[in-house]
């Protein structure tokens, strides 16, 4: 069989030292194991794949099994690690920085953590953003709030600077959290450490509000996300139902994925129409949104609309590419530009509507962790410290088919991933709301 695998992980080099953990060695003592480096998990898991493995020969594509390791690349007690958080907020960035911190204090006797202020902005000399020393005083009560204790921002920086500035302070260890952008950044730092034949691991803790990071189960932040939107889509239906003909459209975040809107639609079945950027849909014509719309309000009197911010840019009229400072295009205001058609077509048949537009996108980004998200924070933050410390760089900490897993972050950002329309997610979407199966 052959033992090429996608999944490897980067080493810094062979390990030196023996853990300060005292975890158990064999099954029986009751203490949990440390993890051992022969420990893999087959990626896919389907009937289908074992057997094209059994008849081609080739080895399946293996994760890394996350946690604990008993031999260590890095002398815990002289390390100095560094935390950074980039783009976006998004609920859950104060957990994952409290985990890391007490990880790094009280598993493995850390004395000096770093915090870098204003994203990759930190990591260069003349922004003058100062670094900042962080304790588990410091960052104890953090997890309460939402935001990022140490501040984000959105774009690069020059890579010579940034692995600069960590080699003049002495940084063993960086960890980042971020989206695809910040994972793609983190992975630059890596390799520009890798050339100048550095030891020092970079780590990515995977955070989009979106859930469009590939390969893993979802990102932090995303449970919380729509469990915060849920309660608006109620009040959304209290305001549709209160009037004779009543749209509440309720514009939620998902750039290129509409997992939040699906989801929350889920979660408050009061909706009747989600769209996505995953989907084409028509305005116009007999099997369009708004003839559909048109027979919903005939039916029921009231209708509620969620809209993910991404869908919808092809109806737009052709303009010039507008990028952010992280590289993301720039989408024009689909909400908005619904209310607008909406609100003209029904004028042209004189028939009276009442439209409530909601835009609740920055109530839900800045929201703390919901407890299901705190686990999910804690747990993601106390793997990366593992394999930081065992010398694995260039990888995420996350979970896979329900398991912490470390992938390489080359694996995780070759695409977005986006609801799959033939995909069972999607289906309960539409049978939740009722809405028709194509729109166009």
């Amino acid at each position: 069989m052959s033992n090429k695998n996608k999944f490897d992980i980067e080493h810094l080099g062979a390990p030196k030292y023996k853990s300060p953990m005292e975890l158990g060695k064999e099954p029986g003592d009751q203490l949990f194991d440390f993890i051992n480096e022969s420990n893999r998990l087959v990626f896919d898991l389907s009937v289908d794949h074992f057997h094209h493995c059994l008849s081609t020969g080739v080895q399946p594509d293996c994760m890394e099994m996350a946690g604990p390791r008993e031999d260590l690349f890095f002398d815990a007690k002289n390390v100095t690690a560094a935390i950074v958080t980039c783009g976006g907020l998004c609920p859950g960035i104060n957990n994952v920085i409290r985990g890391v911190v007490m990880a790094l204090h009280y598993f493995y006797g850390v004395k000096r953590i770093i915090g870098v202020p204003y994203g990759y902005e930190g990591l260069n000399p003349e922004k003058g953003h100062e670094l900042v020393e962080l304790t588990p005083e410091k960052v104890n009560n953090i997890h309460q709030f939402g935001g990022t204790f140490l501040g984000s921002s959105r774009g690069g920086q020059d890579v010579e600077i940034m692995v600069d500035t960590l080699e003049a302070n002495n940084v063993d260890m960086l960890f980042a959290i971020g989206g695809d952008g910040t994972l793609k950044g983190v992975n630059a730092i890596g390799e520009e450490i890798g050339r100048r034949n550095a030891k020092i691991s970079v780590v990515g803790i995977p955070k989009t509000i979106d859930n469009d990071i590939d390969l893993i189960d979802e990102s932090f932040g995303f449970e919380t996300a729509f469990d915060v939107a849920s309660p608006i889509l109620r009040d959304a239906h209290n305001e549709a139902t209160g009037a004779y003909n009543g749209i509440s459209i309720i514009k939620l975040m998902g750039r290129d994925s509409g997992f939040i809107a699906a989801s929350a639609a889920l979660a408050m079945p009061v909706v009747n129409f989600v769209l996505i950027p995953e989907m084409h849909f028509s305005l116009d014509g007999e099997r369009g949104f708004l003839k559909a719309l048109e027979h919903r309000l005939e039916q029921k009197k009231h209708a509620v609309i969620v809209v993910a911010e991404g869908a919808g840019q092809h109806l737009f009229q052709e303009r010039e590419e507008v990028k952010d400072a992280s590289g993301n295009v720039q989408h024009q205001d689909i909400g908005v530009f619904l209310k607008e058609q909406i609100s003209a077509y029904f004028k042209s048949k004189e028939t009276p509507v009442t439209i409530k537009y909601i835009d609740p996108s920055y109530i839900v980004r800045c929201a703390p962790a919901n407890s299901s998200d705190s686990v999910y924070c804690s747990r993601l933050a106390y793997h990366a410290v593992h394999g930081a410390m065992a010398g694995k760089t260039k990888f995420v900490a996350s979970r896979v088919n329900n398991k912490y897993v470390y992938i390489p972050i080359s694996e995780v950002t070759k695409k977005r991933k986006k609801i799959d329309l033939e995909d069972e997610l999607w289906f309960s979407v539409l049978q939740s709301t009722g809405q028709p199966f194509f729109l166009s």
